[in-house]
């Protein structure tokens, strides 16, 4: 397997920059894959966007101190749990990490100033899961489609849920919800989103 040292040499043999200077450092598709994040990563001081993905790391091993990460990218990696990520707490604005194996949402309640969260293909199995969320107030971004909980619902009842819980949110699967929404169940018709802003009203 590929250390992280090992990648950010890699990436600097490639590119041709001093990764502990560079803005975006690129690990993801490492061959051999990387396996473990370990403390070479905290060395990436300039580090904005921080690309992992599509390596074969399962946790995330290291309290990552980045003070000018603002997002970090392990999608496509078999990652389980979320830990180790409160240092990026006053910075970190955008979390990818689809295609993994996360079950649960507990872990990221640090991450204040989190305004993206990409988690399709995962294993969230419960809705209610999302109300961990209520922790991190500027969320305006979700990407669930792929997880159990979806499973059965039509892409209306769906995005319901998830405003059920998130009231906030301004966008879900890559679908733009308008502010000040109610719900209503028209019969015989599906869930419908009647916005009420500028009295507008759509499906969703």
């Amino acid at each position: 397997m590929t250390t992280c040292g090992a990648a950010i040499k890699n990436f600097e043999a490639k590119t041709g920059e001093v990764a502990a200077e560079a803005k975006i450092v690129k690990l993801y598709c490492q061959v051999p894959p990387i396996a473990k994040m370990d403390g070479s990563l905290n060395n990436l001081a300039a580090c904005e966007h921080l690309q992992l993905s599509t390596n074969a790391i399962d946790k995330f091993g290291v309290a990552l101190s980045l003070p000018n990460l603002k997002i970090l990218s392990v999608g496509r990696n078999v990652i389980k749990k979320f830990d180790k990520l409160d240092d990026l707490g006053d910075n970190l604005e955008e979390l990818w990490c689809s295609y993994n194996q996360i079950q649960s949402l507990d872990g990221l309640s640090n991450l204040t100033n989190l305004q993206v969260l990409y988690m399709s293909n995962n294993q969230l199995k419960n809705f209610d899961e999302l109300s961990k969320l209520s922790a991190n107030p500027g969320l305006r971004d979700i990407l669930l489609v792929g997880n159990p909980m979806y499973e059965g619902l039509e892409p209306t009842e769906a995005k319901i849920e998830v405003l059920r819980r998130l009231p906030n949110i301004a966008k879900i699967d890559g679908a733009t919800c308008m502010p000040g929404v109610s719900f209503r169940t028209p019969s015989p018709s599906p869930w419908v989103l009647v916005i009420a802003r500028a009295g507008l009203a759509r499906w969703c």
